[in-house]
């Protein structure tokens, strides 16, 4: 499979995608526009080793929640990520059975590295 999950109204994913300089056969899902299935999510999961893995602690919710100040199990980071597109920690990039997750830039280049690979 090769997807990116991404927010198109988010400069960073957009920059990011640029960037990447996909080859046909990519598929882009907005989330925003559409959701994720849990099916989805749990096969991020699956690849990226847990769903905290996935998780946005930068999501103004994440604050405005007061989630800082709890301690979140991973049931807890699966729930609020199907609940609310924010929480999921973007892009989420695959390239077959490989996942990438977030814009730091040594994610973003080793998901470039794969992908052109």
């Amino acid at each position: 499979m090769k997807k990116i999950y991404h927010l198109s109204t988010c400069d960073t994913c957009q920059r990011i995608i640029k960037e990447l300089q996909l080859p046909d056969g990519f598929e882009l899902q907005d989330i925003k526009t559409e959701a994720m299935t849990e099916k989805q999510v749990e096969q991020m999961k699956t690849l990226a080793g847990s769903y905290e893995a996935l998780f946005s602690k930068r999501a103004r919710l994440f604050r405005q929640q007061g989630l800082h100040e709890k301690q979140l199990s991973e049931a807890d980071f699966k729930k609020l990520i199907l609940e609310h597109y924010t929480f999921l920690k973007r892009p989420v990039i695959f390239v077959d059975d490989q996942i990438y997750v977030g814009n730091s830039k040594k994610v973003v280049e080793a998901g470039k590295e794969a992908i052109h690979s």
